[in-house]
C-alpha cells in the first residue's frame, strides 16, 4: 500500500511526500525545512525515514528547505544536470553535508522506482516524475508546465493516481493585476497549465486507466479551487465519465489538511 501526501502546493512552495513500505521520498522542497519539518509532524511522519528529495526544477518555490533539510538528516538529493548546476550556483547544495545525484533514465529510493520526464518550462532543466511502486503501482506528479508535451502524455498514462497542474483561470489572469510581461510568461508554452488545458487532457487520461487526480500548483491570485474543479468535471462530464464511478477529484491544498491518497 502506498500513498501520498500533498504537504504544500501553490507559488509559495511545492512540496509532496510518497510512501511504500514505511519508507519514504519527498518531490520538492519548496518551503522552509522548519515548515516542511512541521507538514511532516502534523501527518505523523518521521524525517529519518526519507531517502531522496526528487526536484523538479531550481525555482524557489520547489527547493527553498532542500539545502537545510537534506543537510540536517543525510538526504540524497536527485535532479537532472541542469537543474544541479543551477543549485550549485544559488548555493542551495552542500556536497559536505548531502549527497547530489544525476537522475537520467531513473532511480530506485524507498523500495520505489522513480523516473523523470521532461516538462516545458522556464528553468534550466524541469522535470516531472512519476513513481512506481513494488506492487505495481503508479503515481505522477505533473507540474510546472506551459502545454502537455507528448513526452508527459506517454509518460504518465496508466498511473493510478496523477497530481496535475491546474494553475490559472485564463479569464481572471488576463484581468487581473498581474504585469503584462508576468501574463505573457505564465500564458507562454513554457509557463504554467491553464484549467482549461489541464481540463481537455483528463479525459484521455481517464481512458488510459487514471481514476484519481489531484489538482495541484493552483494560482491563489489568478484560480479558485471550486473554478479548477467545476472547469475539470465539466469537460470529463461532457465526455460521459461519472465522478466517484469513472473518477474521483481534488485539488491540493496550499499547506497540508492532514490529507493522502492511498493507491
Amino acid at each position: 500500500m502506498a500513498k501520498i501526501y500533498p504537504l504544500f502546493s501553490g507559488s509559495k512552495g511545492n512540496s509532496y511526500y510518497i510512501t511504500s513500505s514505511g519508507r519514504g521520498i519527498l518531490i520538492d522542497a519548496g518551503r522552509s525545512a522548519k515548515q516542511i519539518e512541521k507538514a511532516l509532524s502534523d501527518n505523523s511522519i518521521d524525517p529519518r525515514g526519507i531517502e531522496g528529495i526528487f526536484i523538479t526544477h531550481e525555482h524557489s518555490d520547489h527547493i527553498k528547505g532542500v539545502r537545510v533539510l537534506a543537510s540536517k538528516y543525510g538526504i540524497n538529493v536527485y535532479a537532472t544536470e541542469g537543474t544541479l548546476r543551477s543549485m550549485e550556483t544559488s548555493g542551495d547544495l552542500s556536497p559536505e553535508k548531502f549527497s547530489s545525484y544525476i537522475i537520467n533514465s531513473g532511480a530506485e529510493a524507498a523500495g520505489m522506482r522513480i523516473k523523470p520526464f521532461r516538462i516545458s518550462h522556464d528553468c534550466a532543466e524541469g522535470v516531472g516524475y512519476t513513481v512506481e511502486t513494488s506492487d505495481g503501482r503508479k503515481i505522477a506528479v505533473a507540474t510546472d508546465t506551459g502545454f502537455i508535451t507528448q513526452e508527459i502524455k506517454s509518460a504518465i498514462k496508466g498511473s493510478d493516481v496523477i497530481v496535475i497542474e491546474s494553475n490559472h483561470d485564463v479569464n481572471m489572469l488576463l484581468n487581473g493585476g498581474y504585469p503584462y510581461i508576468l501574463k505573457r510568461r505564465i500564458l507562454s508554452n513554457k509557463g504554467h497549465l491553464s484549467n482549461e488545458s489541464c481540463s481537455e487532457f483528463l479525459p484521455e487520461l481517464v481512458r488510459n486507466g487514471s481514476t484519481r487526480f489531484l489538482l495541484a500548483h493552483l494560482s491563489k491570485e489568478n484560480n479558485m479551487p471550486q473554478i479548477a474543479l467545476q472547469s475539470a468535471r465539466c469537460v470529463l462530464s461532457e465526455h460521459h465519465m461519472k465522478e466517484n464511478s469513472d473518477y474521483t477529484i481534488d485539488t491540493a491544498k496550499e499547506t497540508t489538511d492532514g490529507s493522502c491518497i492511498i493507491f
